[in-house]
């Protein structure tokens, strides 16, 4: 089969309308790894608050839906894959859209390599439980790296459907344990003392929260898909707040059913004593050993989903600032057949492979030193991202003087950005728990975000004349949209 001619335009465009709403959706949910973070941040969230863990997520829920209503709302005016970048940009002006890039940049990088750790190290440990075979962790980080690099070099719609696999069936694996627990009434019978106010609004709600929040990280690359989109003013809406109404239901939903299946007078003590089996013993009682079995494997697979998810979302990122010439122009260079940002998914591989060898070749421990290292730095730039961001689409409609947008640009993301400022407020007083740091360089790590800021800075009078949306924002003209409407 004859490949397809490349041309300067298509050189620098992505391939278009090749994802719908279901395929985004796969991408973002896949990169809040659900699985992953009910059976990680639940015991820490359950340690916190007691019982009232689950109102926690609804919580989180909340705040990041205010955000996605602005933030949808604007995509039907910016669509980039620049993402946080270029709504920053518009919204803020160029110097914002450069601070905002530098931040963004190391906060998807952070989150990226401890990824690889998370993966290494539950595929070794699982993988030896189930099989006996021993190797090492850096021969399956190796291993998944090698398949994430050929998934990013080729067309977006493999991913897609790659991702959909992975993410319908870690999503399937804790519905049926939730429907058991449920339709088993639970250990002490069904209540919902894990939403009553008294459970939910004491001290430990800052740390439940925090960590609740960050299971959400990921979602907002709605719009960097954006340009593969099909109809993407109303593709990236749709998909926003399905993204954000998925995975807030299946914390919310998981988290109550682990509560019920502890029992609430026991459930912040088996999260603070066991950990690491806080789900899996309630699974083995009421689903069985297979599920457990199932819910093991599907854990490594929800790691390798969010490794693929956040290397297409970096790909993507320096594609956009690569093609606005901010970074060098090659890597705005789409593949002539796949018309995939395959050079700026080799950097990002590259890269990958650079820092986290790094961390093989000094002996590091996967756990405690590569993920807890760098998954704090990467959940704390992206709030303070995303708070922004709300900011800006206030900035962006009150510039702009839209009419009817009384909701979707100011009250929500006004409350969105509340509650988000307030989310990394919360990571920063809560550093230590959060990265397991209690001295040292580690509890310093958050000044990184200040240090890109000011590398952002640099960045634009360097590259005078240029912005990281690719020019001038223009006139935003109305797009019909099927969302919500004020």
């Amino acid at each position: 089969m004859p490949i397809s001619s490349s041309s300067p335009e298509n050189d620098h465009n992505l391939k278009r309308n090749a994802i719908g709403v279901a395929g985004i959706v796969f991408f973002v949910v896949a990169a809040a790894a659900p699985l992953a973070a009910a059976l990680g941040a639940s015991p820490v969230a359950f340690m916190a608050l007691g019982p009232g863990a689950p109102a926690a997520y609804l919580l989180a829920g909340i705040v990041l839906l205010l955000f996605a209503v602005g933030y949808a709302a604007m995509s039907r005016y910016v669509t980039s894959s620049a993402g946080f970048a270029a709504y920053l940009d518009r919204g803020l002006g160029r110097f914002a859209g450069f601070l905002g890039g530098a931040v963004a940049l190391l906060a998807y990088h952070c989150m990226l390599f401890a990824l690889y750790g998370l993966l290494g190290f539950f595929t070794s440990s699982i993988v030896s439980g189930l099989t006996g075979v021993e190797w090492d962790w850096r021969i399956w980080t190796l291993i998944a790296w090698g398949g994430v690099a050929v998934l990013g070099y080729l067309e977006v719609n493999l991913s897609a459907k790659v991702l959909g696999v992975l993410m319908i069936a870690e999503v399937l694996i804790m519905v049926i344990f939730d429907v058991a627990v449920i339709a088993q009434g639970g250990s002490e019978g069904i209540n919902f003392d894990g939403f009553a106010p008294a459970n939910v609004f004491h001290d430990g709600l800052g740390v439940a929260l925090l960590f609740a929040a960050s299971c959400f990280v990921g979602f907002e690359a709605t719009a960097i898909y954006g340009e593969e989109a099909k109809d993407p003013a109303r593709t990236v809406p749709r998909a926003t707040y399905a993204a954000v109404v998925l995975i807030a239901v299946f914390y919310a939903l998981s988290t109550w059913a682990t509560g019920l299946a502890h029992g609430n007078d026991s459930v912040q003590q088996a999260a603070a004593e066991n950990p690491d089996n806080f789900v899996f013993t309630v699974n083995t009682l009421f689903v069985g050993a297979w599920a457990t079995v199932m819910m093991n494997v599907l854990l490594v697979t929800s790691c390798f989903a969010v490794v693929l998810a956040f290397h297409n979302t970096l790909a993507r990122y320096l594609f956009a600032l690569g093609r606005s010439e901010v970074l060098p122009a090659s890597l705005g260079r789409t593949h002539p057949r796949w018309q995939s940002p395959h050079r700026a998914s080799i950097v990002v591989s590259v890269l990958t492979l650079a820092v986290v060898g790094g961390f093989m070749l000094a002996d590091a421990d996967p756990y405690a030193q590569l993920y807890s290292l760098l998954v704090g730095l990467g959940t704390l730039g992206v709030l303070v991202m995303q708070a922004s961001t709300s900011v800006s689409v206030i900035v962006f409609f009150l510039r702009n003087k839209h009419t009817n947008t009384w909701w979707s640009g100011l009250i929500a993301p006004a409350l969105g950005a509340l509650g988000l400022f307030g989310a990394a407020a919360l990571a920063v007083t809560n550093w230590s728990l959060l990265t397991g740091a209690e001295s040292g360089f580690t509890t310093q790590l958050p000044w990184l975000i200040v240090v890109a800021a000011v590398i952002g800075a640099f960045w634009s009078v360097i590259a005078r004349g240029k912005s990281v949306s690719g020019g001038p924002a223009p006139v935003p003209t109305p797009v019909p949209c099927d969302g919500p409407r004020d």
